[in-house]
Parts: C-alpha cells; sequence; structure tokens
C-alpha cells in the first residue's frame, strides 16, 4: 500500500504521523511511504533519516496526500480540505464533536476517517488516546507553574512553596489519564492537590496509588463550587468519549477566583470544561479574562514533539500494519480498530459522534 505522511499545519504542531522507525516497519513489509519534506524535523528527524528507513520525499504536500493510507497527528484544517478523496483512508486525531465543519467535509468528500481517540480496548481504554493524554496532564501542571510567574501574568505562586510559605493549591476536574498525570507532577512539585471525579471506583484507585497526599472528592455542582474559587491552578480534565466535554465551571465560578490564577483547559479539544476557555495556540498560548489567566492550546504535546511522537508510534503502529497490511479489512480483523470508524461511505458512524450531530445521520 501507499502511505502518505504530510506535515502538520497546525501551529507550532512538531509531532509526526510516523516515526523514521516507523517507516522502516512498513517498508520491510514491502508498504511504499512517502514523507513530505521536512515534516519530521521538528520531531528532530531530517530527510535523510526517512530514506535510509526506506521513504521516498515527497517535495509537496499534495504529493504525500495523494496516496491510500494518510497518517497524520492533528485533524486536516481547511487548507487541506482539498487533497482528501474518495475512498482514502485516514488515520488521524479528529474529535469531530467540537469541529462540525471538519465533519461535514469528511462526510462530503468520502474519505473513511479512522479516529485515534476513538479506539476502544473492550474494558473501555482508549490505547491511542492514553499516551498523548499522559504527555498533556503533565504538561498541564507544568504550563501551570510557569503563568503562575508574575512575569508571565500569574500571583506568583510557587506551587511548591518553600518552608514557612503554604504551597499553591491545584485543582484537577477529573481523575482519569490527564488528571491522575497532572497530580503526580503537581505533588512531585509539592503542591497542594484537590482532584474531583464522579467516578467511585477511580477515587478508589487515585488513593490506593496517590495515597493521602491528595485530597479525593466526588464531583458535584457544589463541591466543584467549594473547591475552585480557592485554586491557584485549575485543571479541566474530562472526557467523554468522542463528545463535547460538559461544561462543570461557569463564568460567575471563574469570576470568583482570585486574580492571576491560572486556567489549563486539556479538554478544549473537545469543546473544553469550563465556560471561559476557548482554543488558544503555542504561539499565542493564554489570555486573560475575569482577570485569571486562560491556557487552551487544544495540541499540548506538540510541545514536546521528540517525545510525543516516539509515544504516540508505540501505540499507533500496530494498527497502522493492520491498515497498510489488510486496507478496510482490517476493520473487520480488529474490532479495536473498528471502534475508530467515524465516517465511512459518506456516513457518520461512530454511535457518540452521531449524538452529538444527529442531523447529520442518514
Amino acid at each position: 500500500m501507499q502511505i502518505g505522511v504530510p506535515k502538520e499545519t497546525k501551529d507550532q504542531e512538531f509531532r509526526v504521523g510516523l516515526s523514521p522507525g516507523s517507516v522502516r516497519s512498513l517498508t520491510e513489509k514491502g508498504h511504499q511511504v512517502f514523507v513530505e519534506t521536512g515534516a519530521g524535523s521538528g520531531a528532530g528527524f531530517t530527510d535523510q533519516d526517512y530514506v535510509q528507513a526506506g521513504a521516498a520525499i515527497a517535495p509537496t504536500a499534495k504529493d504525500a496526500w495523494d496516496r491510500d493510507l494518510i497518517i497524520k497527528v492533528k485533524e486536516p484544517l481547511p487548507p487541506e480540505y482539498d487533497f482528501l478523496q474518495k475512498g482514502q483512508l485516514l488515520f488521524t486525531y479528529l474529535h469531530l464533536a467540537a469541529d462540525r465543519p471538519l465533519t461535514e467535509h469528511l462526510l462530503d468528500c468520502g474519505v473513511t476517517a479512522i479516529a485515534y481517540e476513538t479506539v476502544e480496548l473492550p474494558d473501555g481504554r482508549l490505547p491511542l488516546l492514553a499516551p498523548m493524554s499522559v504527555i498533556a496532564g503533565r504538561l498541564s501542571v507544568q504550563f501551570g507553574a510557569r503563568y503562575l510567574e508574575r512575569q508571565q501574568g500569574g500571583r506568583g505562586v510557587l506551587l511548591g512553596g518553600i518552608p514557612g510559605v503554604k504551597p499553591g493549591k491545584v485543582v484537577i476536574l477529573g481523575g482519569g489519564v490527564v488528571g491522575t498525570e497532572a497530580a503526580r507532577i503537581a505533588v512531585g512539585m509539592g503542591a497542594q492537590v484537590t482532584i474531583l471525579d464522579v467516578n467511585v471506583d477511580r477515587l478508589s484507585y487515585l488513593e490506593s496509588i496517590l495515597g493521602s497526599r491528595v485530597e479525593l472528592l466526588y464531583s458535584s455542582t457544589a463541591q466543584i463550587e467549594s473547591v475552585v474559587p480557592n485554586a491557584d491552578l485549575l485543571v479541566g480534565a474530562v472526557l467523554i468519549l468522542a463528545q463535547k466535554a460538559p461544561v462543570l465551571v461557569s463564568r460567575e465560578l471563574v469570576q470568583q477566583m482570585r486574580p492571576g490564577s491560572v486556567i489549563v483547559d486539556v479538554a478544549v479539544d473537545q469543546g473544553g470544561c469550563i465556560e471561559t476557555v476557548r482554543p488558544t495556540s503555542h504561539s499565542h498560548p493564554i489570555y486573560v479574562e475575569e482577570g485569571v489567566v486562560h491556557y487552551g492550546v487544544p495540541n499540548m504535546p506538540g510541545a514536546v514533539p521528540w517525545t510525543a511522537t516516539q509515544a504516540l508510534n508505540n501505540s499507533t503502529l500496530p494498527f497502522v500494519l493492520k491498515l497498510a497490511n489488510f486496507g478496510m479489512a482490517a476493520l473487520d480483523k480488529d474490532p479495536v480498530l473498528a471502534k475508530g470508524l467515524n465516517v465511512q461511505n459518506n456516513h457518520l458512524i461512530h454511535p457518540a459522534v452521531q449524538q452529538v450531530f444527529p442531523d447529520l445521520v442518514q
């Protein structure tokens, strides 16, 4: 099969769909891989690295896109829409619930679109979302600590405090992978950490791994209203599979936070769970609203592309190999991969996405 790897076009998105190691695994199976020139440079991979792995270098984006199977990291942006073709397989993060225009175009153009974030194991785990959730969770506190610095517009709070001065307070909405990893970093910094989640079993699990270092609370409107105003750093880490994130923090509640506090909403790629959060970019990551610093970059792992590309490929490569070897038949052979199918033959397939856009269901 001919496989295309375009250069990512999202602002400062330096990850790449396939690493040279993954390309070698594919070419050794007899597949042809076309990597757009410079696609891996941001992650530390040169065109020569790809050539040595057996790839051909595509001189233009169109040359990379004009293939049977397209492997990307982030969703196609409007300038890339014309590259999508009927009969093509697209395998990437899509997050369609927060992007109606992309959903409509995928339906119109006839591409088969499989989303990393909805590939689902029988126990409900999301193996292709997990590695980036780990990175985003860890970065959320790293970035939050930075923007709490006074020179960055924050309150001037050191999350870990020092002897004689109390530490900063970190409140995390959601105890999944993102929330857990955010807590690990915040605890490591010495912050005072609170996690809220609606899953009591998950809270019990978090107690087993984090112990008494973290306050674990059942998430309710009253509980959120009691802890958010005192947060120095508020991390949104809510995920509902393939659907828009619920808004848990209202503008009125943000107004009660202290000036210079920081919000990092990792759920922004699914619409965000905090009312005042809107998508930003790595070039312009923050804005101040209601006196609070907001960070809303939807592709946070793009800040650490060397790590993130390899972590993502470790998880995606087995599925990429199946798609390359068997094409659409791979979906019949692997029910886990089949769960990732969002759009096929001009139809919206994934049930959760159908719930978001019922008018697009035929």
